[in-house]
């Protein structure tokens, strides 16, 4: 399943909600049509509620993934260092 703010716009799923507050569409055709359960649902209307304004639907991460610290890359190229020196050298036999 993909993630909903990849499938929709913040508009579109905004105009499906006012419509479900409105009484124009049934909970479940508009869960179908967005590919949400229940609770998702009833979270973005009561978002909605609390500020139409400002409602969306898009997603940014709080913290970065897939990176490691300066540390620990430090250390790695470090000792990738050494080892492409110990491969380097004539006088040790490496197969």
């Amino acid at each position: 399943m993909k993630q909903l703010h990849k499938k929709f716009t913040n508009s579109q799923v905004k105009a499906l909600i006012t419509r479900y507050l409105k009484k124009e569409i049934e909970r479940k055709y508009i869960q179908e049509i967005l590919g949400i359960k229940k609770t998702r649902f009833f979270a973005l209307v009561k978002q909605l509620k609390e500020d139409p304004g400002h409602f969306s639907i898009s997603y940014s991460r709080k913290i970065t993934t897939r990176k490691i610290s300066q540390d620990i890359e430090r250390n790695i190229v470090k000792e990738l260092k050494i080892e492409k020196d110990l491969i380097k050298n004539k006088d040790i036999p490496i197969k």
